[in-house]
């Protein structure tokens, strides 16, 4: 398991006081050079599991730029596991090179099926997709996002002993797992506040089977129209950002949440506490298949200094 013991500790980092509140970032984005984030966190303990029972193949789901997809083939590659990628939407199955995601899956040894929306909404019970499973005998089956039990006792490790001194953690949400993991965690005095990446009424179903505390909440004002979905104005707060703080930062999930929580606190809606520990993700494999989607739209671009990984 080397690979999953090579994580860093991640580092807070006091990015900016706005108006009296203190903005720290958990750089869990630099965790892992391969795999940043939570996406690391929601894997670790299932690819321990896969390999202790010498399972041989762990079939997963995703979209066409999908940061768990991109993890979970990297972590196949470097531990020896084959890895299967169910992907969102039948017409990128003839143009798979033109998704980068989809194609450093290719390179990293990982088979992809592309299926119908529809198809893909239904997940493992998709007729398709049972045809297919129904093709291998053994096989370890990840939600998509990563998000199981297992994914959030990965997320549960976010959180260190010095971060109590937080008034307020928060976090992007997809799926949620992190959000899950983070209160399982955090100090009961602690708020955790979670940013809706999409709106997703089976997010609040789950985080209620994982905790039984109620020191959290979930945002839903920010979504910028849905996952992966983004405006001009939150492209510009992404590149301001990085001019002021070199921190680069993904489109759907952390660049949302810190677009809220300075839009909040600049508007006076912030109610939370003033000593705020933000969570960066990671994601940011995905900016470059989003620009390429936004040079199509004449969009904005997303502009970073450094070459993106």
């Amino acid at each position: 398991m080397q690979f999953f013991d090579t994580v860093k500790n991640s580092t807070n980092q006091l990015v900016c006081t706005l108006e009296g509140h203190t903005i720290s970032l958990k750089r869990e984005d630099r965790i892992h050079p391969k795999i940043s984030g939570n996406k690391f966190r929601k894997l670790k303990y299932v690819f321990k599991e896969v390999l202790a029972r010498e399972i041989p193949l762990v079939v997963t789901f995703g979209g066409a730029y999908s940061n768990h997809l991109a993890a979970t083939a990297c972590a196949g590659k470097e531990l020896g596991v084959q890895t299967l990628g169910i992907v969102r939407g039948e017409e990128w199955q003839n143009k798979l090179q033109e998704s980068p995601t989809l194609a450093y899956c290719l390179s990293q040894g990982m088979e992809l099926y592309c299926i119908s929306r529809s198809g893909y909404s239904q997940k493992e019970s998709s007729p398709m997709v049972q045809a297919l499973l129904k093709k291998h005998n053994t096989y370890f089956l990840i939600p998509e996002g990563g998000t199981s039990d297992l994914g959030v006792k990965g997320c549960s490790e976010i959180l260190r002993a010095g971060d109590a001194d937080f008034e307020v953690i928060c976090t992007s949400v997809g799926t949620g797992g992190t959000l899950a993991g983070l209160v399982t965690t955090a100090d009961s005095k602690q708020t955790v506040l979670g940013f809706n990446a999409l709106k997703n009424p089976e997010v609040l179903t789950f985080i209620k089977s994982h905790t039984a505390t109620r020191n959290w909440e979930l945002l839903s004002d920010y979504t910028f129209g849905g996952y992966a979905k983004t405006t001009p104005q939150l492209i510009d707060f992404i590149n301001t950002f990085y001019k002021q703080y070199q921190i680069p930062l993904d489109p759907v999930y952390t660049g949302k949440m810190l677009f809220a929580i300075f839009d909040m606190i600049k508007n006076k809606k912030w109610r939370w506490g003033k000593n705020i520990l933000a969570i960066h993700t990671g994601g940011i494999q995905g900016v470059v298949g989003m620009n390429r989607q936004l040079q199509k739209k004449h969009s904005p671009l997303i502009i970073f200094e450094k070459e993106l990984p």
